[in-house]
């Protein structure tokens, strides 16, 4: 996938965003999974842990849509960063792995997702 025609200015959580329909349209499927999935990692962290969350009695509990909703974590830049380098590190390990294993296809397909997240730094 060419990531030239995606906007290089916004925040990196945009730029991945943008260039998902850009992939979608090319028929990269090494790019949609890549994408799919470094979103889906920062959706992840963003979460909170479930021993944050405390129930109190019920009589003092809100009640209405949403009421039970909790607030997810503010990742900065750099926290999103982090995240899709770890996504790059993990393909690259595996795809490391799977060459140690003669898997060349699979090692190919890793190899190609980490460019994708890559080029988007």
């Amino acid at each position: 996938m060419s990531t030239e025609a995606i906007d290089q200015s916004g925040t990196l959580r945009a730029r991945l965003r943008a260039a998902l329909p850009a992939a979608i349209k090319a028929r990269d499927r090494n790019a949609i999974a890549a994408l799919r999935s470094a979103l889906g990692a920062i959706d992840n962290a963003e979460a909170i842990d479930a021993d944050e969350v405390r129930a109190g009695a019920i009589e003092t509990s809100a009640v209405g849509p949403g009421a039970a909703e909790a607030r997810r974590r503010d990742l900065t830049d750099a926290d999103i960063e982090r995240v899709v380098r770890a996504e790059i590190a993990d393909r690259t390990t595996a795809a490391a792995e799977y060459d140690s294993l003669g898997a060349v296809e699979r090692r190919d397909k890793l190899r190609a997702e980490a460019a994708t997240l890559e080029a988007l730094l």
